[in-house]
């Protein structure tokens, strides 16, 4: 608190002591006017945040909808009903043109598809028409869709035993094969499993809710029996697959790094204590998608490190000293920073101010940064089906004049006096004075992108996940979690059907896996989500 003074105290000073007064109080005054705009700016955003939109488009920026009820929001009576086109995903992109003759037979044929047939007894038609006085027109044919629920099959597996009756092999037996098991004297299938995991990891619901499902089909599975056999399959089976594919990434020229936080309740240490999910992607733009999760129970720049020793190239992350520490720590590594941080700072800064200010918005040094931020974008945009090479001669002739001309903004208004020094504004151009270097590698390196928005798409399953899951049980758990995500995304991101890969994975693991774990590695080469062995199945994307 500041000395009150009394007006006797006030009378009493002297002209040059007033005037000190007067300027403490001037700077006193400026510095809560500051903090209040940025506790002004802070609850905007934190509504906005929770309220609004999470978008970053400039458009949807400057004027956003309110939330309200989603079902209330987008309800229309008059809205048409669908038509099966339109709710089947066809195999192939379709124009707005009208529709091929055929097309909707061609969408449905990988449907399991049976004909019911609506006819006229011929005594009616008789009656209608007279006696043979009618032929048959071509069959007026619609379709529906019915659905029904998972389907369970109790394989009886009858292992044939046979014994010598006669002669030397008298009293010998000789069984049938025994079929490899996932897990001895479980009922588990790599079918069973599959499914668990996709409900589980890709649709991210929590056991409880899995066995509620299972329940309601008649199967009893327990949450604890799902768990056992989820984190049994990761350390048997899928470690191997987790390991190659670890080996592939860190082989690209180019990977991507971020990481979000997850609570682990029995991790030895104090309960909240966090711990965190780290994601280690190859470039957006490079020709393999392979997606690597690893669990560690801090932030510390030693679990990079430790990751990326061996890892020669350009490393995508969002700025974090840790990542800066690889670059000096690691010879041959080197950073790229993510443009899209920038961006983010200005938007939230967008959202603060609020829809009803348009004035205050266009004239705002944010919505300035984002114009020029987005005209960079845009060019970007269109360059992602060039190869690297031309991607790069590209980005030199358009883009770098652009990126150069922002940066010389940001470097004459970074002391502008209207910027809050707390606020989202600030923030922007301080990461862009800071970063300046780090943003400006992809104009160097055709197979860098401008951001490192795939990571972060990379965690959302995760993420979504963790909302209806909350935490993890174990460190093992959230190990074997890891490796799971890993090759659910991984098969994701190269276009398979995640259900249909896990149960060949499985299927195929079973049989080429050695008692001591190890495994050929061009038996498990083919296995590979970017495998071009893979059977056609596991492309499908609908469940036969």
């Amino acid at each position: 608190m500041c000395k009150k003074f009394t007006p006797d105290e006030l009378n009493q000073m002297d002209h040059t002591a007033k005037n000190d007064v007067i300027f403490q109080m001037q700077d006193r005054l400026d510095k809560l006017e500051q903090n209040y705009e940025t506790l002004i700016e802070q609850v905007r955003l934190a509504n906005q945040q929770r309220f609004g939109r999470q978008t970053e488009k400039l458009d949807d920026i400057a004027g956003q909808l309110s939330f309200f009820n989603e079902a209330e929001a987008n309800y229309d009576e008059t809205a048409p009903e669908p038509v099966m086109e339109e709710v089947i995903e066809s195999a192939k992109k379709r124009s707005r043109k009208s529709k091929k003759k055929g097309q909707r037979e061609e969408d449905l044929k990988d449907f399991p598809q049976e004909e019911i047939s609506h006819d006229i007894p011929e005594q009616e038609l008789n009656e209608a028409f007279g006696s043979g006085n009618w032929k048959s027109m071509p069959d007026e044919i619609f379709w529906q869709l019915r659905f029904e629920p998972a389907r369970w099959i109790a394989e009886k597996h009858v292992i044939k035993v046979y014994v010598g009756t006669d002669g030397a092999h008298q009293d010998e037996f000789l069984r049938g094969d025994h079929p490899a098991t996932l897990f001895k004297g479980s009922i588990a299938t790599p079918s069973l499993e599959a499914a668990i995991i996709n409900s589980k990891y890709v649709n991210s619901n929590p056991l409880d809710r899995i066995s509620r499902d299972f329940g309601a089909n008649g199967l009893n599975l327990s949450k604890q029996t799902m768990s056992n056999w989820t984190v049994w399959t990761a350390e048997r089976y899928l470690s191997v697959v987790y390991e190659m594919m670890k080996q592939c990434q860190l082989k690209a020229h180019v990977n991507q790094c971020d990481e979000t936080t997850v609570d682990v309740i029995h991790d030895g240490r104090p309960a909240g204590s966090k711990s965190y999910m780290w994601v280690h992607i190859t470039g957006e733009l490079g020709k393999v998608p392979v997606i690597i999760y690893e669990y560690q129970k801090t932030r510390h720049s030693d679990h990079p490190k430790a990751y990326y020793k061996d890892f020669s190239g350009i490393l995508m992350t969002d700025g974090l000293e840790q990542y800066h520490k690889l670059e000096r720590d690691l010879e041959g590594i080197k950073n790229a920073n993510c443009m899209a941080h920038a961006r983010r700072h200005f938007a939230n800064a967008i959202k603060a101010i609020g829809k009803s200010n348009p004035e205050a918005i266009q004239s705002s040094i944010a919505y300035k940064a984002l114009v020029r931020i987005g005209a960079v974008y845009d060019l970007e945009g269109g360059l992602k089906d060039l190869s690297p090479e031309e991607r790069l001669k590209e980005r030199q002739r358009s883009i770098k004049p652009l990126l150069e001309e922002f940066f010389a903004w940001i470097h004459e208004i970074k002391s502008d006096q209207t910027v809050l020094p707390k606020g989202e504004t600030a923030k922007g151009i301080n990461y862009c004075l800071n970063q300046e270097k780090y943003l400006k590698v992809f104009l160097s390196d055709g197979e860098v992108p401008i951001d490192n928005l795939a990571s972060e798409r990379a965690l959302r399953t995760f993420t979504i996940g963790r909302k209806n899951w909350m935490t993890l049980n174990t460190v093992r758990g959230a190990q074997a979690s890891a490796m799971i995500y890993s090759i659910t995304e991984t098969a994701r991101a190269n276009g398979l059907n995640v259900y249909y890969y896990v149960k060949h994975l499985l299927t195929e693991l079973l049989e080429i896996i050695r008692i001591d774990g190890s495994v050929d590695e061009k038996e498990l080469e083919s296995l590979m989500p970017w495998s071009k062995d893979l059977p056609a199945e596991c492309y499908s994307k609908r469940r036969k």
